[in-house]
């Protein structure tokens, strides 16, 4: 809290779930389980659910842009995270607001659903890598994103200095490679290019993972609107998403949320 007893206040900029475990859901549950104020600017609306995605309706530019000014101008920002955005005409379009807000940009260059279903246009992909990456404090790709962003493929731990470099190389401060897909340990490299921090955590045998990369790039945003570096938010918000996957559960038919409320429903308040 602040001294006047108001939260840090995080906006995602993201597609909405409708089966609520992804997208701007699973953002705003990440921020009240962090202690800090969540609000959002919604970009697509879909119909999804545990076994993929249905349907998606882009919103038009002047609705996002409307959403934007109206919290921001107003309300104001400690931090912003960024995530489905599926045409290059939105991604231009929130670039051109964040390069006018002084607060810490996590870019979570989101390119297929858990499921992979799409939901970035591949005409997108330049203006991510040539618009928004370099606003942002850091940027967090997985390994097929990594490989659509980059072309680099990581098939081994020590991969991961390559693809952070070739993150790197298009602007943002920090990168975070997720290694998740990989055998072993989860394991993640946190980088700009001079420190490195491996951030390693046990594998959980659980299937319901919905959500995982939205969750943590918003745990990153809250810890950042507290005040944390970057090294310091990126480690407590791993530590929140690896309790959140370890008590994931299963919802539906196919593929259920982590469990955003993890640290509240068990007595122990997350970081």
């Amino acid at each position: 809290m602040t001294a006047h007893g108001i939260p840090p206040r995080v906006l995602t900029v993201a597609g909405s779930d409708s089966g609520g475990g992804a997208g701007i859901q699973a953002d705003l549950k990440t921020m009240l389980a962090l202690g800090v104020h969540g609000m959002s600017v919604v970009t697509a609306v879909t119909a999804q659910n545990s076994l993929g995605v249905q349907g998606t309706w882009e919103l038009p530019a002047e609705a996002v842009r409307a959403q934007y000014r109206s919290v921001v101008d107003d309300v104001g920002v400690q931090a912003v995270k960024t995530g489905m955005l599926s045409s290059a005409e939105l991604v231009e379009t929130v670039a051109e607001l964040l390069a006018g807000t002084d607060a810490p940009v996590v870019v979570d260059p989101v390119g297929v659903s858990k499921h992979g279903d799409p939901l970035l246009a591949a005409s997108a992909l330049d203006s991510v890598r040539t618009k928004l990456l370099p606003l942002a404090a850091v940027a967090t790709p997985n390994l097929d994103e990594v490989v659509r962003l980059t072309g680099v493929r990581v098939e081994s731990e020590e991969q991961l200095r390559d693809a952070a470099a070739a993150v790197l190389a298009h602007g943002p401060r920090w990168a975070l490679i997720k290694g998740g897909h990989l055998p072993g340990d989860a394991v993640d490299l946190l980088t700009d290019g001079v420190e490195e921090h491996w951030l390693r955590a046990p594998r959980h045998d659980n299937r319901h993972t919905h959500g995982t990369g939205c969750t943590l790039a918003s745990a990153i945003a809250a810890q950042l609107a507290k005040g944390q570096s970057v090294p310091e938010a990126v480690t407590a918000a791993k530590s929140y998403v690896t309790g959140a996957i370890a008590a994931g559960f299963a919802l539906g038919a196919g593929i259920g949320p982590v469990d955003h409320g993890w640290a509240l429903t068990r007595g122990t308040p997350a970081a």
